[in-house]
């Protein structure tokens, strides 16, 4: 890891390094944080003469060499420093986020995710969810369809709210990126699809306004895991990662998955990337996600990404389960908040 003296090398100091590494069969990736940009040496960097060359160029500062298997997500990473802004909001670095809507847009009836995007805005939401692709166990079942992207923009027009929606190939990456989605989902599903992270990592790092939230994979994936997989993302130069607890398998009798919102400290321990825990996949039951968004906000995370309809009975896909109305948000939203507050005194 290259840490220049100044916030940024200018391309001609780039380029100088880039000649010196080439000979050593290593490549320069940059990652421009919200103050500096680091860059990162991707390939075996064990070679004293390598480091002994730039560090004797007079506008590097230091070399570092980081010992765990991620390089850029570990906690001592200069990127640590770097500040995720959504919508002007800085996420993590002592903020408090809240994310919620529906689980899925129903193309059919538009009306309805407008109705829940002014409600969830109006209970105090930073961010605004909606599903547009849906990964189906079963392929009879909806899968979401392209129209709901322009519902979700639109919702985004109406209410100034940042918007956050779940792809899994390069083709819904593509849209979403151009339509102007804000946070690109991806799922337990896709979470260790490393093509696809490689793809997002890619895509993202010429625009460096777009977030991605990496949910943990579905079968236990363990925290090393799940880390590695952002680092995937990071590598390819975009350093705006928020890990994602949702739930894992095998199942708690009476949950949809196995609650995991208690790794959030453990998460932090390793890494300095945000932690935006999901109740609602979670537990599977809108009855019980205000219990777990106390437990996850007092074990320490950052925000909560929250299923929430203005009429769940009428919702399609997980809606009508797990979904709670704009009331029971506004409570949570309220709760949340004077709960990490404490929380706040045990970092």
């Amino acid at each position: 890891m290259i840490i220049p003296k100044a916030n940024r090398l200018t391309d001609e100091q780039l380029q100088e390094i880039i000649n010196i590494t080439r000979e050593f069969n290593i490549n320069i990736q940059v990652i421009r944080g919200t103050n500096r940009s680091i860059y990162a040496m991707i390939g075996d960097e064990r070679h004293e003469l390598l480091f002994n060359r730039i560090e004797g160029l007079d506008y590097v500062d230091r070399v570092d060499t980081i010992q765990s298997p991620y390089k850029l997500m570990d906690k001592d990473n200069e990127l640590k420093a770097h500040q995720i802004k959504i919508g002007g909001k800085t996420i993590g670095q002592g903020n408090f986020r809240v994310i919620a809507g529906q689980c899925t847009i129903d193309p059919a009836n538009p009306g309805l995710f407008h109705e829940t995007a002014a409600a969830v805005k109006e209970a105090g939401v930073d961010m605004l969810r909606g599903g547009v692709w849906k990964p189906r166990t079963l392929p009879h079942s909806f899968q979401g369809d392209p129209k709901s992207l322009d519902i979700l923009i639109e919702a985004k027009q109406k209410t100034g709210l940042p918007v956050v929606t779940e792809v899994m190939d390069a083709d819904q990456l593509k849209l979403a990126v151009e339509a102007g989605v804000d946070i690109l989902q991806v799922g337990a599903r896709n979470a260790l699809n490393y093509g696809l992270l490689k793809q997002i990592g890619d895509m993202v790092q010429h625009h460096p306004n777009v977030a991605v939230l990496l949910k943990r994979s579905i079968h236990m994936g363990k925290m090393d895991e799940l880390i590695a997989a952002g680092e995937y993302i990071v590598s390819y130069g975009n350093p705006n990662i928020l890990l994602c607890p949702r739930g894992t398998l095998p199942t708690m009798d009476g949950y949809r998955n196995h609650p995991d919102e208690s790794i959030t400290p453990l998460l932090k321990e390793k890494t300095w990337a945000p932690v935006i825990v999901d109740p609602s996949h979670s537990v599977g039951k809108a009855l019980y996600v205000p219990r777990v968004c106390l437990a996850a906000t007092a074990y320490g995370a950052d925000g909560l990404i929250i299923e929430c309809h203005i009429q769940p009975k009428q919702g399609i896909g997980d809606d009508p389960k797990q979904a709670v109305t704009p009331d029971v948000l506004k409570d949570i939203i309220k709760n949340t908040r004077e709960v990490h507050k404490t929380a706040q005194y045990y970092n």
